[in-house]
């Protein structure tokens, strides 16, 4: 089980840990909300809690909780840029259906 970054993500986060000063990574979830069913959560962390599973991709480390990982498994975050947008992205194999905007998912 893992959840990773691609080269882009990770340095996308590194950097903006370094310009934040402090962080552990980032941290990755899933909440009931959306249009499809469960959204996607993601913040930067500073601690992990105990029962967070921790995974490190390019040198950035990737928080999940034990419940999300289940939705995410075998995710890979992405940070891409397309026109004058950029955002992160979310390749998630488990997905069976998204809605438009890519910022919610059914399994």
């Amino acid at each position: 089980m893992s959840v990773t970054l691609t080269e882009a993500a990770a340095r996308h986060v590194a950097n903006f840990i370094a310009k934040r000063g402090k962080g552990l990574g980032v941290r990755l979830g899933v909440q009931t909300s959306g249009c499809s069913g469960m959204a996607y959560k993601l913040e930067f962390v500073d601690d992990a809690l105990q029962d967070d599973l921790v995974f490190d991709s390019h040198g950035v480390k990737v928080v999940i909780d034990p419940k999300s990982l289940v939705y995410l498994d075998g995710t890979e975050l992405d940070f891409v840029r397309e026109g004058l947008n950029e955002g992160f992205k979310f390749n998630n194999p488990n997905a069976r259906a998204e809605c438009g905007c890519g910022e919610s998912f059914n399994v």
